[in-house]
């Protein structure tokens, strides 16, 4: 697996009411203490946060593939109850695992589920960590709250995973289960299965899926105050015009909006974002943010990264991104798993740097991603 792998179900907590104007502009200053805040955006307008997230963004994709053989079995069940409007994944025992302690002959593992593709809002779910063994005994019921009809469009997604004492995970294999043509009304399928675990294979089909595409115009504008005595920095202006086709994630249902950051700033000041639009797979938007302080040498290190999410009651998902930037995996001389630019994300970059004052626009189809953490 490459470090860009993509990132899986992601909620935020919402602030929508801290929405301001359609354009602001903000300082990009640098420190170089830490690689991991080797810039900081900050609001030059005195504006308050624009959004918060609550929990890590990590995902079923984040970990250690391929180091670990993937090996035995996995005894589960699922059934859906109609009373509470739920899925039930009963996760009893797995066997005859690999083992993350070669020496010893052990590992600890655990076991995470998912419903792909990502419809719907409802996270990871997982049992606890059963230490020192590879026949570990769960007897753990994970639940998820979900319309009957919405689970024929989805899969179950069971994987196990070990996890050491500084919290990495190790990919210990996986079942993948198509709830389409499930028959729950069959009581045989709602007997707990033996399952042998597989490889993973779910990154190929996720990042193949169709996601939309984001229609926008990026400028450069390197002395915005023209005759300035005094070195000025420039200014990165990103006008996010519209998406096209976006993934229905709640039947019928969506109203969309984008949020930009310039990496590596991940603070939350950094952030800007557009207004919601509802009602629609193709929400035109017609935004333009505007990011200052960038000198020559920056562009070759920053890399603008655009999400759009699903705004729904108190929590927004994740439905795709763009990372535009050279896409050289370092940033300011650090290794970075965000600077992974496609090529046709690349080649907006370089446009845009070689043709300064100048709007380059482009259509871009809409990726999974692993989105930083926001600091504070």
């Amino acid at each position: 697996m490459s470090k860009s792998v993509p990132a899986f179900l992601q909620d935020e907590s919402d602030d929508r009411e801290t929405d301001t104007a359609s354009e602001s502009s903000y300082q990009l200053s640098r420190h170089k203490k830490s690689p991991s805040s080797l810039t900081n955006l900050s609001s030059s307008s005195g504006m308050t946060s624009l959004s918060s997230v609550s929990g890590s963004v990590m995902s079923v994709y984040s970990g250690d593939f391929g180091n670990l053989e993937v090996k035995g079995n996995i005894q589960f069940a699922i059934d859906y109850v109609d009373s509470l409007k739920e899925l039930h994944v009963f996760v009893a025992q797995c066997k005859d695992l690999a083992a993350a302690d070669i020496k010893k002959q052990r590992s600890d593992p655990y076991v995470k589920t998912y419903l792909l593709p990502d419809k719907g809002k409802m996270g990871k779910k997982k049992t606890l960590v059963v230490k020192k063994t590879l026949n570990p005994v769960y007897n753990e019921i994970l639940r998820y709250k979900v319309e009957k009809q919405i689970l024929k469009t989805q899969k179950l997604n069971v994987s196990v995973w070990h996890r050491d004492t500084f919290k990495r995970n190790s990919f210990l294999g996986e079942v993948e289960l198509d709830l389409e043509t499930w028959d729950w009304e069959n009581k045989q399928n709602k007997q707990l299965k033996w399952y042998p675990l597989k490889r993973k294979t779910a990154p190929v089909a996720l990042e193949a899926e169709n996601r939309g595409e984001m229609k926008l115009a990026l400028q450069y504008v390197p002395e915005p105050i023209p005759g300035k005595k005094l070195p000025t920095t420039g200014e990165v202006h990103i006008w996010v015009k519209e998406c096209l086709d976006l993934p229905l994630l709640r039947g019928n249902h969506l109203n969309s909006f984008v949020k930009c950051t310039i990496l590596p700033d991940t603070s939350r000041k950094s952030r800007q974002k557009t207004r919601a639009v509802g009602k629609t797979t193709n929400p035109v938007f017609n935004h333009t943010m505007v990011y200052d302080g960038f000198r020559p040498e920056d562009l070759t290190e920053a890399c603008v990264e655009l999400t759009v999410w699903d705004h729904y009651k108190l929590t927004n998902q994740f439905l795709g991104g763009l990372r535009i930037g050279f896409g050289t995996g370092k940033s300011y001389g650090t290794e970075v798993d965000w600077m992974d630019s496609t090529s046709e994300e690349v080649a907006l970059w370089e446009k845009m740097v070689n043709s300064p004052n100048t709007w380059i626009e482009a259509t871009l189809p809409l990726r999974m991603l692993l989105i930083a953490k926001i600091s504070k």
